[in-house]
């Protein structure tokens, strides 16, 4: 009988032994799929990842291409403002020497026509008059008559341009 005994030790030892075998076993099984569903989680984060940055590029690229023609046309205006600006300070200097000629044609007309004798022979008449006593009637036809003669030309405050 002591035989017997010991052969049921055995068995039940051996079904012991693949007892736990098994549940080592399920567990190794059980492991590597929640390693293989992880692995997976893991190669879905990355995959979106990319996906977000190429989204990023692409989003990142149109943008760039919408300042660069910004840019251009903004310098295009640029280009064109400073090339209206030189015509204008061209246009300021022509009108600028203009002025200065009419204020000296004035300057020689006055010097003529208000010599210290016009007085003398005139007397207290009014400045047409004197005009008539001069030169003769066809004096009132000469638009240069109807200026002051002894008043410079101005040019007003607002017409004024500055040059940098």
């Amino acid at each position: 009988m002591a035989s017997s005994s010991t052969t049921t030790g055995s068995m039940s030892s051996d079904q012991e032994d693949q007892q736990q075998l098994q549940l080592v076993d399920q567990r190794k099984r059980k492991r590597m799929l929640s390693n293989r569903e992880s692995a997976r989680r893991s190669r879905m984060r990355k995959q979106k990842h990319l996906d977000d940055l190429v989204s990023q590029a692409d989003q990142l690229k149109k943008d760039n291409g919408q300042i660069i023609t910004t840019v251009s046309i903004t310098n295009q205006l640029l280009g064109n403002l400073e090339a209206e600006n030189s015509i204008l300070r061209a246009q300021l200097a022509e009108l600028t020497n203009r002025l200065q000629s009419l204020n000296d044609i004035i300057n020689c007309i006055n010097s003529t026509t208000n010599s210290p004798y016009d007085h003398d022979l005139i007397g207290d008449y009014d400045h047409d008059n004197r005009l008539l006593m001069m030169n003769g009637p066809d004096v009132l036809m000469n638009p240069w008559n109807s200026l002051p003669l002894n008043q410079p030309i101005m040019a007003s405050a607002h017409d004024q341009m500055y040059m940098y």
